[in-house]
């Protein structure tokens, strides 16, 4: 509501609104292939690795994002239907609440995307010891801890949202996070020609180089589409908050709905990422539906 006064008072742009039909078929789309990503995860016991659990966590985090569109859309047609009123004591409490499951998600996304890196940069470059590295076990635990660490920040940033000294670091945090990403993939890039040469020597090494290089491909893909689908919604976020009269800001405010709805196209595109570059789960896919052995 604040965002459209102010877009009426200081520019001619406007708003774009996305049809609430398309909205709720996109959100569900994007819930439910990450679930049977999960299940197929879950069913396929070749696919309990390390690799694979970091993928979990990414799918959940867009399962979280298009679920917190979801109820914000909710939110915002009981709010017209005069069911809720928008400055009540719970439906702030709402409101943060979906805050902190958006934050959550962003968060979820951002260091599951950190783990999987990591996870190819070692199989690529400790090939021979990643088995002994990279353990069920420790990668367990490092989601435990990521996961743990998204849900404080997301409950602490939700609560602080308007100090600045939560604001910043939230506003830091996303373009480092994505820079220090950006450097593992070149430097794992650069690398793996020198190291491939290394080990040609050995069994199998140039297949395994070539699942090892698939993987970080891969992994190069699922990052651009993140950057593609919500680089726009934290741009709005720093806008609103940072120079919310402006006119060129306010004029690109007016596509909020359009930023929201490449949230959850993000978590319609991992899955068929995951489904087209990984033949196990391929696999894994067609006897869940076919339901064969």
């Amino acid at each position: 509501e604040n965002i459209s006064d102010i877009l009426l008072n200081i520019t001619d742009c406007t708003p774009v609104v996305v049809p609430e039909e398309v909205f709720f078929t996109v959100a569900a789309a994007g819930i439910l292939e990450n679930l049977l990503v999960l299940i197929a995860v879950v069913r396929n016991k070749n696919l309990h690795l390390p690799m694979y659990f970091f993928i979990c966590s990414l799918a959940i985090s867009d399962m979280l994002g298009s679920l917190y569109k979801t109820l914000e859309n909710i939110f915002i047609i009981l709010c017209k239907m005069g069911y809720l009123t928008p400055r009540g004591d719970f439906e702030k409490k709402l409101d943060d609440a979906m805050d902190s499951m958006f934050i959550l998600s962003l968060l979820g996304s951002i260091f599951s995307l950190l783990a999987i890196a990591a996870d190819r940069y070692i199989t690529i470059f400790y090939a021979l010891r990643y088995h002994n590295i990279m353990t069920l076990r420790r990668a367990l635990v490092i989601l435990a801890i990521i996961w743990t660490f998204c849900a404080g920040s997301s409950i602490a940033i939700a609560l602080f949202s308007y100090e600045a000294a939560t604001v910043i670091p939230f506003t830091i945090l996303f373009p480092s996070m994505m820079f220090f990403i950006l450097c593992l993939y070149v430097h794992m890039f650069l690398l793996a020609r020198s190291h491939a040469k290394k080990i040609a020597s050995l069994p199998t090494s140039t297949v395994h180089q070539r699942t090892n290089m698939k993987g970080a491909i891969t992994l190069t893909i699922f990052l651009g589409v993140f950057l593609c689908c919500w680089a726009p919604f934290v741009l709005h976020i720093l806008l609103a908050r940072f120079c919310p009269h402006n006119p060129y800001c306010a004029c690109y405010m007016s596509i909020f709905h359009v930023n929201g709805t490449l949230i959850m196209c993000n978590a319609i595109i991992d899955p068929m990422i995951f489904a087209f570059r990984s033949p196990e789960l391929r696999s894994t896919f067609k006897k869940m539906f076919c339901c064969t052995r």
